[in-house]
């Protein structure tokens, strides 16, 4: 049974639209009531806030240009709320650039819509995300190496005892690669488990975040080569 099925056995999912164009809210909200999601529509950042100091949805659809905060901004402030940082959030928006899509999923997305996009999608999407839970949110509070501590709930990386500071996105590779330590995944393989199967972004990209978690490790004094690149295959994590 998949985790989008169980949830719909327990509950209907719930859903927090964020988006300040009125006909879009209205049709994407009936289209999602009627696949059994619950939504709530709110038109800015101010009232999204709002809501969800109140009530924490399942998912969250969230705008990039919203006329009182920018969404990015709105997203980093629910990563940092400790209530509120395991709720997932897809972007909604019209950039249609990789740096925009890799912008928004370094900030913390979990997936990223172009506008327009097709109903069916978005809601395949959703589903996409939610299967994805059990990555995110596993039962372990923490995954420790005698370098490396990964604090799940709070969404920490400590290399040798300190505070080392990661993206989302930089944090949900880490934690995908040492929750399979030693096992090889190509960078479609990586793209497919950490951004989505289907968030086009380039595997240039999986390059770049760890270039970048080598260079943090790095700096704490920490080997670089536990994210090993295996020539022709892809990387893999070696405790």
């Amino acid at each position: 049974m998949s985790c989008w099925e169980e949830i719909k056995i327990k509950q209907k999912i719930t859903l927090l639209l964020v988006d300040d164009e009125e006909n879009l809210r209205e049709m994407v909200s009936a289209y999602l009531q009627q696949q059994d999601i619950v939504v709530s529509e709110v038109a800015d950042a101010t009232a999204a806030w709002n809501q969800l100091s109140s009530d924490r949805p399942d998912i969250v659809l969230l705008d990039w240009m919203l006329p009182d905060m920018d969404g990015i901004q709105l997203l980093q402030k629910i990563r940092a709320k400790k209530r509120l940082r395991r709720v997932p959030v897809i972007m909604l928006t019209a950039r249609a650039d990789e740096q925009s899509r890799v912008s928004g999923l370094d900030a913390g997305a979990d997936d990223y819509i172009v506008k327009p996009f097709s109903l069916k999608e978005l809601v395949a999407r959703i589903r996409a995300v939610l299967r994805r839970l059990p990555l995110q949110s596993g039962k372990e509070s923490e995954i420790l190496t005698d370098e490396i501590k990964l604090d799940l709930e709070r969404y920490k990386v400590f290399l040798k005892g300190k505070r080392a500071h990661v993206s989302p996105t930089e944090f949900r590779l880490l934690h995908f690669l040492m929750s399979h330590p030693n096992k090889v995944y190509s960078r479609s393989q990586l793209l497919n488990h950490v951004w989505g199967e289907m968030v086009m972004v380039e595997e240039r990209t999986v390059d770049q975040h760890v270039r970048r978690l080598r260079k943090v490790l790095k700096q704490h004094g920490c080997s670089e080569k536990v994210v090993t690149t295996v020539r022709g295959f892809g990387y893999q994590f070696i405790p």
